[in-house]
């Protein structure tokens, strides 16, 4: 792959952005050993949330349909596609969180959840540690791109309201990740999973808009 002098500046901009973004999540550990979510957690959820969801609508709004929609090879996303799949997997991370709220509390969790944040970064954002996504977050291709962009500014708006208002023991009521990397996971931990998730493939956006194949329009 050839990368322009500009196609570099761009990803180095985004990874900058991504290692800010590691710097705001790392300051919210349970070391505080705190249920609830403190004021600091929330701003810095919600920012980190925001800049994702931002940084996705920067780098697909104004694209062509030619742009939306190319691919590098048959077996990769496009653009669209990408941008689907993190449509279809907040919704199913929204009804995680929603199920670990309404579970009774985990007495372990300040054990359990320990560090995981730090387990989430490294894994997430290192897009040479390869996922393979499960069939019922596959993009199909089917939705319209005006359904796509409804679908992905619901979830997203659905997702935000629950992290500015939410009074639950976020830090306490757990679900476990099927990754056993990841183990069990505080709503808390979800819900910044859900902004690394977008981030991991914001930056998979990136590696197709910088592809030699992309179109220029």
């Amino acid at each position: 792959m050839t990368y322009t002098h500009s196609k570099i500046r761009l990803l180095l901009s985004l990874c900058c952005l991504v290692a800010a973004s590691l710097a705001v999540i790392a300051q919210t550990p349970n070391a505080k050993m705190t249920p609830t979510m403190t004021k600091a957690d929330r701003t810095q959820l919600l920012k980190r949330f925001d800049d994702a969801t931002k940084q996705t609508l920067d780098a697909v709004t104004k694209l062509t349909d030619a742009q939306w929609n190319y691919k590098a090879a048959p077996e990769k996303w496009s653009v669209g596609e990408t941008l689907e799949h993190i449509t279809i997997t907040e919704g199913f991370l929204l009804k995680t969180v929603q199920d670990a709220l309404a579970a009774p509390a985990n007495p372990m969790w300040a054990e359990r959840t320990r560090g995981k944040i730090e387990i989430l970064e490294r894994r997430m954002l290192n897009r040479e540690i390869k996922a393979q996504a499960p069939e019922p977050i596959v993009p199909t291709g089917k939705l319209t791109r005006a359904e796509v962009m409804a679908r992905f500014k619901s979830h997203r708006a659905a997702t935000r309201k629950l992290m500015a208002v939410t009074q639950a023991e976020v830090h306490a009521h757990t679900q476990d990740h099927p990754e056993p990397t990841f183990g069990t996971l505080s709503a808390y931990q979800w819900l910044i999973f859900t902004a690394l998730h977008n981030l991991r493939h914001n930056l998979q956006i990136e590696e197709v808009k910088t592809g030699a194949g992309f179109p220029k329009a």
